[in-house]
């Protein structure tokens, strides 16, 4: 955990921003649980989404609107997921792509939709049109701008998502909403990232893939998996970069946006970094901490400032993975996105009968970063979680009340 979430968070409320991206235009509006927000936006582009059987009608759309491999704009509504709502709900996500299509003179194929919110109810399509129009009429460039369009994206998030890299004369910027229903098929999220750079669609598909399986498939909160996720990845410029470095930068953008969802768990106290070595392979070194940073006893555990470290070694047990006995095991906090001390829990297979002082270094963190070696060949990986808290159940239990 070289720079915490911390960190990232203090970095993007100061310039992370997605209109640092030239051609990038926005705007968003957020009127208590519901919010309306427009990217101009035109370039080539490359999608994932959920592995929910259910998919969202806008879903549904966006997915068919992207084989074109370019799309011009993005047009998402917050509080209302228009999930199972029917041909209803299909005929009004496509009715939102119109509207902006209409505006920017482009076919509706041109626009992607997203929404974000509660399952099973139709959108209020006249509250959108409404709002579309007041929308549409301040689209700007302005750090401002920016920040409404991640405000008007939110639901249960506290704080809004954003990230921007620079390096080597090309940006990548993005934005994100994401705080509970998060498991490794995505999540109840939303990802929209932009860039300078220029590749082609099949190329943006490939890295993106690879970079949503390395940063947002590995961030748990609750388990669930969403209706309405999806990645969007837009190319709007002319610079031809080096592609291996450009997946790079790609994929640690969306391991910073990863990492401040799960830090953004419906009422998290904290975040967790779970990082696996020694594994039989890599792919069994990421499920193995995908298992561990989804297991309800560890997170439970975690807010309370318990450490129960036997809940990690039955987590890896059950996980399917080669495991022994014969793992190190440790522990580091940080607070305010400083190290505040390392603790070790097991070494060879042995307590080092450190739990006491394992509980007052829970205690005094706010991120906290579990490392297993399990000495059974090289293969490494990482997941990203939170604690669960009473306030998850609290904020869950009244999610439509």
């Amino acid at each position: 955990m070289s720079i915490t979430v911390t960190n990232f968070i203090r970095m993007a409320e100061s310039s992370c921003m997605i209109t640092a991206v030239e051609g990038v235009k926005c705007y968003g509006i957020k009127e208590g649980k519901y919010g309306l927000g427009v990217v101009v936006c035109k370039g080539k582009v490359a999608g994932v989404f959920t592995k929910n059987r259910f998919k969202a009608a806008p879903v549904i759309v966006t997915q068919e609107h992207v084989k074109s491999g370019e799309i011009e704009g993005i047009i998402v509504n917050s509080g209302n997921a228009n999930a199972f709502t029917g041909e209803e709900g299909l005929k009004n996500a496509k009715k939102m792509a119109e509207l902006l299509a209409r505006k920017l003179g482009v076919p509706t194929h041109k626009i992607a939709v997203a929404s974000t919110g509660v399952i099973g109810v139709q959108l209020d399509m006249d509250w959108i049109k409404r709002k579309f129009e007041d929308v549409f009429s301040k689209l700007g460039t302005s750090r401002e701008h920016a920040l409404s369009f991640a405000r008007a994206i939110m639901t249960t998030d506290s704080f809004p998502k954003e990230c921007l890299i620079e390096t080597n004369g090309f940006k990548i910027a993005g934005v994100a909403k994401g705080a509970g229903m998060i498991a490794p098929n995505m999540a109840t999220m939303l990802a929209f990232i932009f860039t300078d750079a220029d590749f082609e669609p099949d190329e943006l598909q490939e890295m993106l893939r690879k970079a949503v399986n390395k940063s947002f498939n590995v961030t748990v909160v609750d388990g669930d998996t969403s209706t309405n996720d999806m990645v969007l990845l837009v190319a709007m410029g002319k610079k031809r970069v080096n592609k291996k470095l450009f997946e790079q930068k790609l994929t640690e953008l969306c391991i910073n946006l990863a990492k401040m969802i799960a830090r953004d768990g419906e009422g998290a106290t904290k975040f967790m970094e779970v990082v696996v070595e020694g594994a039989k392979s890599d792919e069994e070194a990421f499920k193995a901490a995908k298992t561990v940073a989804s297991s309800l006893l560890v997170k439970t555990a975690l807010f309370g400032n318990d450490p129960n470290w036997g809940r990690i070694i039955a987590a890896l047990g059950y996980s399917g993975i080669e495991v022994s006995e014969n793992l190190d095991l440790s522990i580091e906090g940080f607070k305010d996105g400083k190290s505040v001390g390392v603790v070790e829990l097991v070494r060879d297979g042995e307590s080092m009968r450190s739990e006491e002082k394992a509980k007052e270094l829970i205690k005094k963190s706010d991120e906290i970063l579990f490392k297993i070696n399990l000495k059974v060949g090289n293969g490494k990986g990482y997941a990203f979680g939170c604690d669960l808290s009473y306030d998850y159940v609290r904020i869950n239990s009244e999610y439509t009340t």
